[in-house]
């Protein structure tokens, strides 16, 4: 495992209140990295919640930004300063998505912040578009009238089998970037959905 780490942030909110809201998806993913790897994220380091350990034969730094997710990226900037990385290259953000239907993933290497805050916070931060993300889909069956109040609601309980399964796809998604690279990882995991909806995977 040697060579720089690589940074592996899960988007959301600190505090009990937002823990199991969609929104927060990105740190649920970071958590289920850590148990599988049997770490905790809880050593504070530029403005977030981390652990350092190894996953899928490669160094890794997981974070958990404490900024609230619309200043995710004065978090994310300061841990790629801190660890000296490339961005580009060595930087994996996993958080939700509001276009895509709930349970899919997409694997993405470059692009917009598609109205996410904290993806828009990381890119003004970092001056680029140019890094991996994994999109987490929360979009019910009809889209909601009002997204920013939707992504802060309680998961419900007839939908925990189907994000537990998300969750754990995400989690082989950032293996298969770690062993493979992101181009792999889209190939497996960028299907088209039976909904019909698909955007560009890049």
């Amino acid at each position: 495992m040697a060579g720089e780490p690589k940074l592996i942030v899960g988007l959301g909110n600190p505090g009990i209140e937002y823990q199991f809201t969609y929104h927060n998806l990105g740190f649920l993913a970071v958590d289920r990295i850590a148990e599988e790897c049997g770490v905790q994220v809880n050593n504070r380091r530029s403005q977030a919640l981390t652990a350092s350990t190894g996953f899928a034969g490669k160094k890794i730094v997981l974070a958990k930004p404490e900024t609230y997710m619309n200043l995710s990226g004065l978090a994310v900037r300061a841990l790629v300063e801190e660890l000296e990385i490339d961005a580009t290259r060595d930087l994996i953000v996993l958080h939700d998505e509001l276009d895509f239907s709930l349970g899919t993933i997409r694997v993405r290497m470059r692009g917009s912040s598609a109205g996410n805050n904290g993806i828009e916070s990381i890119i003004g931060a970092l001056g680029t578009e140019e890094f991996i993300r994994i999109r987490m889909g929360i979009c019910p069956e009809r889209k909601p009238a009002d997204g920013k109040k939707y992504v802060l609601t309680q998961f419900k309980k007839s939908q925990y089998e189907l994000i537990d399964d998300m969750l754990g796809r995400t989690v082989d998604a950032v293996k298969v970037i770690l062993a493979d690279g992101p181009e792999a990882a889209m190939n497996r995991f960028n299907r088209k959905e039976q909904s019909g909806t698909e955007t560009s995977s890049t």
